[in-house]
């Protein structure tokens, strides 16, 4: 796999389902079969007729990445419950039939990476092939370290396949480390992140004096400020670029869902609005991958769906802004 080998840890730990515990409760258990063979439907009947989701391109490896991936933050933050869980099963069994890969967390993310840890161990799908990211998240050397092994043991992997620097926090310092954790081929990649565009100016200004494999950045299609001189920095600089918040923050997408679909979102194969808002995204050649976040496999189904097919065309893009503003 990808992400390295996988450390298990003890039965005892707080955020795990053990397997005695599925036993027990197996009538939840077998709900949450249910619901994961409910998930792959749509992505089987894809991969019945030969079509994949499109792969895009980490310059500094030439390492191919899905273009829709899950996000974490608020959807894995549960407890330990197996009616809470099965869910986001689900979800993971949904992405990796549908053919994506990238699982971004956070320290953050309260119990959002035990809970991401504890479900990959116990993921069926074949094939699957977790691309895992978290990120550090405090300021000191020591501190970070400490808290990016932690993360390591909560996600039960031996190497991570990339560390970001949460919102710049003490990113000099942590930029330092991530380099030796890299030489030292305990992490694949290294990045930073950012979700608000107040902080730009700061990101411009690392992703030219830094060599960086990855940025995550806020992008939507309301928020399209990136695409003045971030995106187009990053394919200079040979940066792959990770999405958060392409429905612009949930605002928009809520405020869109009772609006009629425009007449063209069938021409690039959109059944939705939350399709349409990923495909305009993914219609930047910088971008390499979105990682919109669900609980809901039916939404991890529809996220997934917009990663296949066509992309709109600077006409069709111009036609979604007008929609949007109208």
């Amino acid at each position: 796999m990808t992400h390295g080998s996988r450390g298990i840890r003890g039965s005892g730990s707080a955020a795990g389902v053990t397997r005695s515990t599925l036993v027990r409760l197996g009538a939840g258990a077998l709900s949450g079969a249910v619901l994961a063979g409910r998930a792959g439907t749509v992505a089987k009947a894809q991969s019945a007729t030969g079509e994949k989701m499109q792969l895009r391109k980490i310059p500094s490896s030439g390492e191919e990445l899905p273009v829709i991936g899950l996000g974490t933050w608020q959807g894995f933050e549960v407890g330990e419950g197996i009616e809470e869980r099965a869910p986001l099963t689900a979800v993971l069994d949904t992405l990796f039939e549908s053919g994506g890969s990238v699982i971004d967390s956070s320290p953050m993310y309260g119990a959002a990476e035990a809970v991401a840890g504890d479900l990959l161990a116990q993921v069926k799908t074949p094939h699957a092939k977790p691309f895992i990211a978290t990120k550090v998240w405090i300021r000191g050397r020591e501190a970070g370290i400490a808290q990016m092994r932690r993360s390591m043991k909560l996600l039960r992997v031996s190497r991570l396949d990339l560390m970001q620097v949460h919102n710049l926090v003490d990113w000099r310092t942590h930029l330092e480390t991530l380099r030796e954790w890299k030489r030292e081929r305990r992490i694949r990649y290294l990045g930073v992140t950012h979700y608000e565009a107040s902080a730009y100016g700061e990101l411009e200004t690392i992703m030219r004096s830094e060599t960086l494999d990855f940025v995550q950045l806020n992008y939507a299609l309301d928020d399209r400020a990136a695409e003045e001189r971030l995106l187009p920095l990053a394919d200079e600089r040979g940066i792959a670029v990770l999405i958060n918040r392409p429905f612009g923050g949930g605002g928009l997408l809520r405020r869109l869902r009772d609006r009629p679909l425009p007449s063209f979102a069938g021409e690039i194969g959109c059944a939705s609005w939350g399709q349409l808002l990923l495909k305009y995204v993914l219609a930047n050649p910088a971008v390499t991958c979105a990682i919109p976040g669900t609980s809901k496999p039916e939404h991890m189904r529809e996220n997934a769906h917009a990663g296949f097919g066509n992309f709109p065309d600077a006409a069709m893009r111009a036609k979604m802004i007008a929609a949007i503003e109208a």
